[in-house]
């Protein structure tokens, strides 16, 4: 009975510590970590992964405000990811032990080196390793997936990157979502109109460097006889060689458009209170481009 009230009364005091407010199941324990940048600054939002030791995400998240997070585990060895936007990733290992606190202290991740950009100069997309595709919801309920199959564009990089520019060209008839049937609806004068608007176009003149390799890139969409500024929210991979040698550059972009902005309601289904197609529509572009000649 005594020795059950001491055992009881050691939990007790353990539990006042870092533990406390942190409740932890039998075989449990609290893996935790701050992850800070050069200058010793919190990194809020930088995305963590632990992994067991057979590779298995276990917990995964986002650093809160001030940089930390916490995660609760069973006891065990653990393999720890932290990576942020600009900066080079952090990979550690823990052990977990039941009922206690594993801190791997302050993480410190350094800047990443941007990757090189490509020559100044006439650059055009390569179709064949490109895409454009998008997602819409349909009836509010699944996702519809497609893309267009046809399209064509060119790029010219300035000495000063942020001094480039680009233009696409986009085949509206070669809307593809894999049903025939809802394609012809596409193209027909409810959603695309192609006879009437055969091509999506697109043209920018800003580079906006958001530090790392994320750039925004911003310009007139016309679609639908309807011109709008967009900005694409656009990753730079990098360059690298082809099959022949060839330099390549590539990026991934994406952006969010508003059917209404451009004037696309789905006349005839609206006016029977079906609203076919959501609001807003994602668009995902895989872009790679080769140099002009």
């Amino acid at each position: 009975m005594i020795g059950r009230l001491l055992g009881s009364r050691t939990k007790r005091m353990q539990r006042t510590g870092p533990l406390a407010a942190v409740h932890t199941p039998p075989d449990a324990g609290v893996l935790s970590c701050r992850v800070l940048d050069p200058v010793n600054d919190p990194v809020p939002g930088a995305e963590f992964t632990v992994s067991d030791a057979m590779g298995r995400k276990v917990v995964g998240g986002g650093t809160d405000p001030f940089g930390s997070f916490v995660a609760t585990v069973p006891a065990g060895e653990y393999r720890l990811a932290v990576s942020a936007e600009g900066y080079t990733p952090y990979r550690a290992s823990a052990t977990v032990v039941a009922d206690s606190l594993a801190s791997l202290g302050d993480v410190t991740l350094q800047v990443a080196q941007p990757p090189e950009l490509p020559a100044p100069g006439d650059w055009e997309i390569e179709p064949a390793h490109s895409s454009i595709a998008f997602t819409a919801r349909h009836i509010g309920l699944a996702r519809i997936h497609g893309r267009f199959n046809s399209f064509a564009g060119a790029v010219r990089i300035a000495d000063d990157m942020q001094q480039s520019a680009m233009h696409v060209v986009i085949d509206a008839a070669s809307i593809d979502t894999n049903v025939k049937m809802r394609d012809d609806h596409l193209r027909s004068a409810d959603f695309l109109d192609v006879e009437r608007f055969p091509t999506l176009e697109f043209y920018s003149d800003r580079f906006t460097h958001r530090g790392g390799n994320r750039w925004a890139v911003t310009g007139a969409l016309s679609l639908h006889g309807v011109t709008r500024t967009v900005t694409l929210d656009t990753e730079y991979l990098g360059l690298g060689n082809g099959m022949e040698g060839e330099t390549r550059a590539a990026c991934r972009a994406t952006t969010e458009l508003h059917r209404d902005d451009f004037t696309v309601s789905w006349q005839t289904m609206l006016a029977r209170g079906i609203a076919v197609v959501g609001p807003s529509i994602r668009i995902d572009l895989d872009v790679q481009t080769v140099p002009k000649g």
